[in-house]
């Protein structure tokens, strides 16, 4: 952004340089953002401008405007930020960190060392109280040695079927009260088979959201074969349960059951 040729005594004209949004977001006078930052901050672009329109009306030079626009009236805290920003304690959840690339979690785990964000245009933000911070993973990659041993480490298995059901009837409500609980129990047999991947708690719903759709009102080794794709994601892993289908079908509908 830089001020036009005016007249004398005319009051300055600022041209705003039109950004795309990506950049819009994350530039200021420290220079270009990274991708990490932004889980900390941005800055308000409309705002920004408006107040840039209404300081330039009032005659004031880029120096002034500039030490406006750039303070915390106009900055727009992400969860990160703002659970550190706060003056309440915060349960701050980062969930499945797995995902993330390497280059953020060393900036996380930086970031939550000392619980304190430098800002270029404001310096530097201290927590004046430490969130509890909570993260999940779901095991995609490893995570660093220097973040895990930071960590209080609890294991969460699979739901049982009782437990799983119920999520069933939550999420699927319109799902026959029999068939739910099959689906429970034949998921929990897929469990226990050498997967690829075993089924996550979202595939069992989606499978239970397509057999609902189909109108099925029991499971059997036809409708199973139809509709596994659901659950199974890799072909391996489709031909072991096919495999074991008989089994399978017996533990959920607890009746001796062959593989069609």
């Amino acid at each position: 952004m830089a001020p036009l040729h005016r007249s004398p005594g005319a009051p300055p004209t600022w041209a705003p340089r039109l950004l795309p949004p990506a950049d819009r977001q994350c530039l200021g006078r420290g220079g270009p953002r990274t991708g990490q930052a932004r889980a900390l901050f941005e800055w308000n672009y409309q705002k920004q401008l408006l107040r840039i329109q209404a300081d330039r009306a009032e005659g004031r030079t880029w120096e002034e405007v500039s030490t406006h626009i750039f303070s915390r009236e106009f900055l727009l805290e992400r969860p990160l930020l703002r659970a550190i920003a706060s003056a309440r304690k915060q349960v701050l959840l980062i969930d499945e960190v797995d995902k993330a690339d390497p280059e953020f979690e060393a900036f996380l785990l930086e970031v939550l060392s000392d619980f304190q964000v430098s800002v270029p245009e404001l310096g530097t933000i201290r927590a004046r109280e430490r969130p509890v911070v909570v993260l999940t993973s779901n095991r995609t990659r490893e995570l660093s040695e220097a973040l895990v041993r930071r960590c209080l480490h609890l294991f969460i298995d699979f739901p049982g079927p009782e437990k799983e059901s119920e999520i069933i009837a939550l999420k699927v409500p319109d799902l026959d009260v029999h068939l739910r609980t099959q689906v429970s129990r034949f998921v929990a047999g897929l469990r226990k088979l050498e997967l690829r991947k075993a089924p996550s708690i979202a595939e069992t719903l989606d499978w239970a959201r397509g057999l609902c759709a189909l109108g099925v009102r029991e499971l059997d080794s036809a409708m199973v074969r139809q509709t596994l794709s659901l659950v199974l994601k890799h072909e391996e892993d489709l031909r072991k349960a096919e495999g074991k289908l008989g089994a399978l079908l017996a533990g959920a509908t607890g009746r001796a059951s062959a593989p069609a």
